[in-house]
This record gives C-alpha cells, sequence and structure tokens, in this order.
C-alpha cells in the first residue's frame, strides 16, 4: 500500500504561496493601530481649535504624521512583497517601516510649518530632497 501524497501548499496561481502567519498578524496589527491614529486625528480636526493653543497644532502634526506613517507601513511592506514575486526577505519589514516614518516626518513637518505660516516652496522642496538622500544613504548602504 502506498501512502497518500501530503497535501499541497496553498497557492495563489504559477506556483506562488500567500503571505505567512506573521506577516498577516504584522498587517493587521499596523492596520488597526491606524485606523486608531485616523481616529485621533479626526478628533483634533473636530474638536480642537489650533488658533487658541500652540499646542493643538503640535499635536494634530503628530496625530496626522502618525497616522499616514501606520497606515504607508503595510502598505508598502506588501508593494516590495509583490514586486519581489511574494518572497518576503529579511529586511524588507524595517525597510517599509523606515520609510514609512520618513514620509509621516515630512507631513509632520508640513502641518507644523503651514500652521506657524512658514511653509514655502523651495523649503518644500529642501524637506523633501532631504528625505529622499536619507532614503537614499540607508538604501546603498551596505
Amino acid at each position: 500500500m502506498t501512502p497518500s501524497p501530503l497535501p499541497a501548499r496553498p497557492t495563489l496561481g504559477l506556483g506562488e504561496t500567500s503571505v505567512n502567519r506573521a506577516d498577516r498578524v504584522a498587517n493587521a496589527a499596523l492596520f488597526g493601530a491606524a485606523i486608531l491614529a485616523w481616529a485621533s486625528v479626526a478628533y483634533v480636526l473636530v474638536s480642537l481649535d489650533p488658533r487658541r493653543d500652540a499646542s493643538v497644532l503640535l499635536s494634530g502634526a503628530l496625530a496626522l504624521g502618525t497616522a499616514i506613517a501606520l497606515t504607508l507601513a503595510p502598505l508598502l511592506w506588501l508593494a516590495g512583497f509583490v514586486r519581489t514575486r511574494r518572497i518576503a526577505y529579511r529586511g524588507d519589514w524595517w525597510r517599509a517601516s523606515r520609510r514609512a516614518a520618513l514620509v509621516g516626518l515630512v507631513v509632520f513637518i508640513f502641518v507644523l510649518l503651514r500652521g506657524q505660516g512658514a511653509l514655502s516652496l523651495p523649503l518644500a522642496v529642501f524637506v523633501v530632497a532631504m528625505a529622499v538622500l536619507v532614503e537614499l544613504t540607508l538604501s546603498l548602504r551596505r
């Protein structure tokens, strides 16, 4: 009597496997944290007035930057996962988190500068160029 063959791994087509459990849990946790961060952004926008208190501007900028970073981190990881033909490499989460944090920091700086009335096109280009330079420096380091 021959043993029955082992059940095949779940595939998505063309021999590609699905996301493993740890990455799925990390994505779900980050999306859940992003939902809470967007709820705090909505609270700040609806109930607080930045013209009365400067700390409201700071908390609003921090909430918006955090919400964008928490939303982008799993999306950037998933984009990298799909780009590499559904293979998760070591350091992919670190890279996605770093890029999301840079985007969140740029948004934070833009909101603060706009709230203070100091945002100009040359300054905005400088901030974005510095973020790109930081990312290129960290990406090309081996």
